[in-house]
């Protein structure tokens, strides 16, 4: 398997909704039944398991409806500093140079 630092954003929204599709199928769920479950219509979730797409706040429903919300919490967490250097650097970081 590519690891994701060598797929498309293409792909890789492709490849979540697949895994998100492998947890209703685990969880012996329909499309319908997730749907309703999570409150977004039966065609956003068939689009988000084919193509990846799906709005932030439904992806949200989604994951508490497959009780997986936990994991959106990894999502973009403070970095551990490597040395210390770093733990020393605390100067604010600006998006510009």
């Amino acid at each position: 398997m590519i690891s994701i630092e060598y797929k498309t954003p293409a792909q890789i929204l492709q490849h979540i909704g697949l895994r998100a599709k492998s947890a209703r199928l685990r969880d012996n769920m329909s499309r319908k039944t997730l749907a309703e479950k999570a409150g977004i219509s039966e065609a956003s979730l068939k689009r988000f398991e084919t193509t990846g797409q799906v709005s932030l706040s439904s992806l949200v429903q989604l994951l508490t409806a497959l009780d997986r919300l936990a994991e959106l919490d990894e999502l973009l967490t403070e970095k551990t500093p490597l040395s210390v250097r770093e733990l020393n650097d605390t100067r604010r970081q600006r998006g510009r140079k």
